[in-house]
């Protein structure tokens, strides 16, 4: 939540809360617009500069095809899933960045919002239904069955693989992928398995197969990695042991669990990830950050990862304050993690996190 430092209590009860997408700065800058015209004298004024230092640092938004569809993209619905009008600056000035979009389609706009930020990794939680579909939501009781693995991201990638002819991943040299800035970036789609993992495997593997048959999917054929514009890996509730048994042709991949990454069964031929919560990690982070010994435990854990040539990773980081958050991701991207888990796009992509606390005043980030 934004602190002003002032007696104004009204001014934090009254903001409209934001959206996990960071959209917030912008309904932020109108509340405090609005409630200022009604301050008088110091804090008026106060107020006022509160807003044009918001409207000077917000970094404005691409202008890049992708972000076309983050404006115009609806809901998919009984006709399916929404379909976009194609355009030449898809990707245009978008630099590809080591960010986890964390519970992707809690956002407003699933998937695009991500790679419009330039994320290269996205999350969706799966649960089987009796008919085989696989329904994309947090827990069971949220699923509705429009909103789908299939409409929110297996058929947007399949237009937007399509679109842009990718090059295939049998094929070492990359001269296509969905960022024009580097086209070796393979795109990772994280599947968090929700429902029992050995049932809804033989689903997933289906569904995912004419992305297999178009050469598409990062893949193992038992003596070789093969890259391609989008790598899948299972983590939740996913089957280790079916994995594993997929043994020539492999191309769904294991996140493995980041403190037993050591173990000798995890390598790049089954898994792509080790991840953990981070109190799992280093235990409890106070208000002052990581301390020494937790910022050795974190430099150990991500070295062993980068040794089995494995993307480390963190969930469950702090959101707030966000001075806090920032300050463990700063020291996080210089220990070298493997891929950064977001919540707020916009903060870890497009701010300077030096700028984001300005004399107390938190200028970016979720409340």
């Amino acid at each position: 939540m934004t602190q002003l430092n002032t007696s104004w209590s009204s001014v934090k009860t009254m903001r409209q809360p934001p959206i996990q997408d960071g959209t917030a700065v912008v309904r932020r800058d109108s509340g405090v617009v609005a409630l200022s015209a009604g301050l008088p004298g110091q804090a008026h004024v106060y107020i006022s500069l509160v807003s044009a230092l918001l409207r000077r640092l917000t970094p404005p938004p691409g202008h890049s095809g992708l972000q076309r569809i983050v404006e115009d993209w609806k809901e998919p619905d009984e006709d399916g899933p929404y379909k976009f009008e194609w355009r030449d600056d898809f990707s245009r000035d978008i630099v590809p960045k080591a960010c986890h979009s964390h519970n992707d389609y809690w956002r407003r706009v699933p998937l695009y919002a991500a790679l419009a930020a330039g994320c290269t990794s996205v999350e969706a939680d799966i649960w089987l239904t009796p008919s085989d579909s696989l329904l994309v939501s947090h827990s069971w009781l949220t699923t509705t069955r429009h909103r789908t693995l299939r409409s929110l991201y297996l058929d947007p990638l399949t237009s937007m693989l399509s679109a842009r002819n990718v090059t295939p991943a049998s094929t070492s040299r990359k001269e296509t992928g969905l960022f024009d800035a580097d086209p070796n970036t393979s795109v990772i789609l994280l599947i968090d398995f929700k429902s029992d993992g050995h049932s809804t495997w033989p689903a997933l593997l289906s569904q995912l197969q004419p992305l297999r048959d178009r050469d598409w999917l990062t893949y193992h054929n038992g003596t070789a990695l093969h890259r391609g514009a989008l790598t899948v890996v299972g983590t939740g509730n996913a089957p280790f042991d079916l994995v594993q048994q997929n043994a020539t042709n492999r191309f769904v991949f294991f996140d493995a669990p980041l403190l037993e990454v050591a173990d000798e069964q995890y390598d790049t031929t089954n898994s792509y990830y080790a991840s953990v919560q981070m109190k799992s990690a280093v235990g409890r982070l106070w208000f002052g950050g990581l301390s020494a010994e937790q910022e050795d435990r974190l430099e150990q854990q991500i070295r062993v990862a980068e040794q089995k040539g494995l993307k480390s990773r963190y969930w469950g980081e702090p959101g707030w304050p966000i001075s806090l958050r920032d300050r463990v991701w700063r020291k996080l991207m210089e220990l070298g993690v493997g891929m950064l888990n977001v919540d707020d796009l916009v903060s870890a992509t497009r701010w300077n996190w030096d700028l984001c606390v300005v004399a107390g005043l938190v200028l970016c980030g979720n409340d």
